[in-house]
């Protein structure tokens, strides 16, 4: 089903980061209905960690960040993201991952009773002008996570700074398919993966033409496969398999006539 096409959007944030901004960010607390099971599933123990905020230089910036999702608020995470130290990014794989955060060890700043489930979209680089805790905040062996202002404040108050925080992975819990853009020219495909519910990152991807077997593509970066293939004037069929080793096989999603730029919705991970 198509969906939309790319626009290219530019981004200047005043921090100390190259991350990314985003839309509403989902949290629960004591106050709240409980969560439905699948958002709520334990992929992991809690794990301790650290957080700091960043708010855009301009409220009207989107940005794609690491993972390259483009508008983050088309593409459906909203403010509802985080990027990542490199202890934790495992050099894009785990774009799209799903966690839970909440704020520990502080009666001053911490809210109590709430936690933030936030997407994987971006990187934190390591500032090896600073040391770890004097603002290389994502030096290795550093786990660290950097939100939006909007998720940080549900959790603790802005003016925290560095927060002793746990985290854990959890399912990832998304409206409609999967959605697979594509970009390119030529031979060349690339196509970025989003939306993907489950264990949300992913670590093989196939596309198969009419006239073709299944091919296997390649990472480029974050969440953008590629393959140099004839594909053009044939319907696309795509095979995505998850961390968790569970594949989802989306038929005919771009039609014989698609084209570059555009952004087709497929078949969705069970919960």
């Amino acid at each position: 089903m198509l969906l939309t096409t790319l626009s290219t959007l530019t981004l200047t944030i005043a921090t100390l980061f190259t991350l990314s901004p985003l839309a509403t960010s989902h949290y629960s607390s004591s106050q709240q209905p409980p969560s439905s099971p699948s958002s709520s599933t334990s992929l992991s123990e809690w794990r301790s960690a650290h957080a700091t905020y960043y708010a855009a230089a301009d409220p009207r910036d989107a940005v794609g960040g690491a993972c390259g999702y483009g508008d983050l608020v088309k593409a459906g995470y909203g403010m509802a993201t985080v990027g990542l130290s490199e202890a934790l990014f495992e050099r894009g794989q785990i774009c799209g991952a799903c966690f839970e955060v909440k704020c520990v060890d502080d009666l001053k700043w911490c809210i109590p009773g709430t936690s933030i489930i936030v997407t994987a979209t971006n990187f934190c680089a390591p500032n090896y002008g600073f040391d770890n805790e004097g603002g290389g905040h994502c030096n290795p062996p550093n786990k660290h996570f950097v939100l939006p202002i909007e998720a940080f404040e549900k959790i603790a108050i802005w003016k925290a700074g560095n927060m002793p925080v746990q985290y854990r992975r959890i399912q990832c819990r998304r409206e409609g398919g999967i959605r697979f853009t594509v970009t390119g020219s030529g031979i060349f495909l690339s196509v970025l993966i989003s939306n993907v519910a489950g264990h949300g990152d992913i670590v093989a991807v196939k596309v198969k033409g009419s006239r073709t077997g299944w091919l296997p593509m390649g990472r480029n970066w974050g969440q953008n496969w590629h393959i140099n293939a004839l594909l053009q004037n044939q319907p696309l069929s795509f095979e995505v398999t998850g961390s968790d080793g569970k594949t989802v096989t989306s038929y005919n999603v771009a039609p014989k006539d698609w084209s570059f730029g555009q952004t087709f919705e497929g078949k969705q991970f069970e919960p």
